[in-house]
């Protein structure tokens, strides 16, 4: 990663020096270069009511300060961009990510050249891109992991999205088409916080997932192991195994993706389709060594039992194909908007465990003005197919026990009061089948260049849920921010 941030910071230090920058507002005039500089300072504080986790207590003081840094060159026919994220998380990423070029350090928001070439318009560097209409889940945002390592924001999507090293080109077809093509030379996953004290520890996809498949493989190993000492080896070095960096790293441009992308406006119709191939952004947990430990216990025990390889979880990342078409259109004041997708993965057949079945996927939902509130609702909605071909056995299968369908439902209204400088917010996300939900509420106040915002999170639902996994990690958070 620090050899990939030296060329960015050598071509803009190039492109500036040739451009003959220089600092501040510019005449504005066609051609005319500029830098600007820009950002945000953040003074808060996270508290977190419920009883979270011995060490730290129950109070996030790493979120006292926090920080953007903007900064933006522009010329005639190029412009430059260089974002930074600045808080003490972001900060400490660099050593986790140091030496690892296909891994995105927290502190950098986006780091690209655009550079305008007749009527192509080409990127490369660290970035930010949004496919697709859905604001907030849509199966066509394909380009991007997202940091799930601070739910405080789940409601800012392009903040949440992790900027990756990418070439993107764009080239108008008439007046109302465009084609996007996009290169991805690397591959990250979502980022999950590893430390399980940490109160965003995803728990429910790693270690309830870990001990479902440790448990379900000790109830076949019952035919073969009557005395329990199979199993019992088993379950003890998988309660001492915790995920981390290595476990979620990627070899390289093995897992080099990329897609097209067209776009048009027929009548009062915005449509959309697209191609891609990549990887799913959520690795597979599945058991490694299962197969050496069956043959081991067919020969009946021809070793030591307590010496025989004991599975341990394994994090794999799938490759996958997805062709997906969008529709946008306002009708009757509402503001429509809907994505289709199938993701065709290497499990055609349905009964490969390690790899995730072919699925639909699809996102509809709206926004309107009514009544002086702002009311935005989205659903989304993944279907699995080919389901059956393994079995339920959590052991053998990463989907075992995992409901055929996942639907979530993203809803806010919001109203702002006192000449707009006041706003009034209520979301939630609830997870259907699982029965779960995250409720955020919030006020905030506009002082000119300040703005004061007082927030909360409840999560809430049936155990075992992806949400209601954060029951105790409900939280109060109070900012205070100075943009300039």
């Amino acid at each position: 990663m620090k050899t990939a941030a030296c060329i960015c910071f050598l071509l803009l230090g190039s492109f500036l020096g040739a451009q003959d920058f220089w600092f501040g507002e510019l005449e504005d005039g066609a051609g005319n270069p500029g830098f600007k500089t820009g950002g945000e300072l953040t003074a808060g504080l996270l508290i977190f009511p419920g009883e979270l986790h011995d060490k730290g207590g129950a109070v996030d003081w790493g979120s006292l300060v926090s920080g953007k840094l903007n900064f933006d060159a522009s010329a005639a026919n190029a412009e430059a961009v260089l974002h930074f994220n600045l808080s003490p998380r972001s900060i400490r990423s660099l050593a986790e990510t140091s030496g690892d070029l296909f891994q995105t350090p927290m502190i950098i928001d986006e780091l690209y050249l655009r550079a305008f070439l007749g009527p192509l318009t080409l990127e490369t560097g660290l970035r930010k891109l949004a496919w697709g209409r859905a604001d907030i889940q849509g199966p066509l945002d394909v380009t991007n992991p997202l940091d799930y390592t601070d739910l405080t924001n789940a409601g800012d999507t392009m903040g949440r999205k992790i900027a990756r090293p990418m070439i993107h080109a764009s080239l108008p077809l008439g007046s109302f088409s465009k084609l996007e093509g996009v290169f991805i030379p690397g591959f990250q996953g979502h980022r999950y916080s590893l430390d399980q004290e940490d109160p965003w520890y995803p728990r429910a996809i790693t270690d309830n997932r870990r001990d479902s498949m440790i448990d379900a493989l000790a109830g076949e190993l019952a035919l073969f192991d009557p005395t329990g000492a199979v199993a019992s080896n088993i379950k003890s070095n998988a309660a001492d195994m915790k995920l981390t960096e290595a476990d979620l790293q990627t070899p390289g441009l093995e897992y080099a993706q990329g897609g097209l992308r067209f776009t048009t406006t027929l009548g009062p119709a915005d449509l959309g389709a697209q191609y891609y191939s990549g990887c799913l952004f959520r690795p597979s947990f599945t058991l490694k060594n299962v197969d050496n430990l069956i043959n081991d216990l067919l020969g009946y025990f021809s070793g030591s039992p307590l010496q025989m390889p004991v599975p341990v979880p394994l994090l794999k990342y799938n490759r996958y194909h997805q062709i997906g078409v969008d529709w946008g259109q306002v009708l009757f004041g509402f503001s429509f908007r809907a994505e289709l997708a199938a993701n065709i993965t290497e499990d055609l057949a349905g009964d490969d465990g390690t790899v995730y079945n072919p699925s639909l996927a699809w996102s509809a939902g709206f926004d309107r003005d009514l009544f002086g509130f702002t009311l935005f609702v989205e659903a989304d909605e993944s279907i699995r197919l080919l389901n059956g071909g393994v079995g339920s056995n959590a052991a053998l299968d990463t989907e075992a026990g995992i409901p055929l369908t996942a639907t979530a439902l993203t809803a806010q209204v919001s109203r702002t009061l006192l000449q707009d400088n006041l706003e009034l917010k209520f979301g939630l996300l609830w997870n259907v089948e699982t029965g779960d939900l995250y409720l955020m509420p919030s006020v905030s106040y506009l002082m000119g260049d300040l703005k004061a915002v007082l927030s909360g999170g409840i999560f809430t639902g049936k155990d075992g849920g992806e949400l209601s996994q954060y029951r105790n990690s409900g939280y109060i958070k109070t900012a205070l921010t100075y943009s300039f």
